[in-house]
């Protein structure tokens, strides 16, 4: 589950589907389309697990950085004050640059943590080889959610 922040009052926002690599490669190509891998977001220090201990969130990493993601945002909460619309299909960042620098100091500065120390603190997780078909959206096409309305059988 998702939720746009760490606290008691916190808003579903999205679920996340995650499966380990072997499973991933499994998948039909059509499938693996939708489903993104979480080794930048491990290695870079951008995701994190606030109120976790380091030890424990560094041993939590190391299974996660070779895991991949299907995700579903429900509730664009920066929009509106409630969940309107459809889901939408969620990519992960996979290099630095992808999220503005602003963004991960606000992040930062409102947990009280830091996104180069957990980068440093990760440096020895081995870096994985990202299975081919994840990240799909990297090749600058998407696969998105819409409605569409049709006919029912009877």
């Amino acid at each position: 589950m998702i939720f746009d922040r760490n606290a008691p009052d916190a808003r579903l926002i999205g679920i996340e589907y995650i499966i380990g690599e072997e499973r991933f490669r499994a998948l039909p190509e059509d499938e693996k389309r939708l489903w993104h891998s979480h080794h930048y977001e491990v290695k870079s220090g951008s995701l994190t697990a606030p109120g976790i201990p380091d030890l424990a969130e560094h041993a939590y990493f190391e299974d996660l950085v070779t895991t991949y993601g299907k995700t579903f945002h429900t509730w664009q909460y920066d929009r509106d004050d409630f969940p309107y619309g459809i889901p939408q299909l969620m990519m992960g960042f996979t290099e630095d640059g992808q999220a503005s620098d602003e963004m991960i100091r606000a992040r930062d500065d409102r947990l009280g943590i830091s996104t180069s120390g957990k980068r440093a603190n990760r440096a020895d997780i081995p870096m994985p080889e990202v299975a081919p078909g994840a990240n799909a959206w990297e090749s600058g096409r998407t696969v998105q959610t819409r409605i569409e309305e049709r006919d029912f059988a009877r």
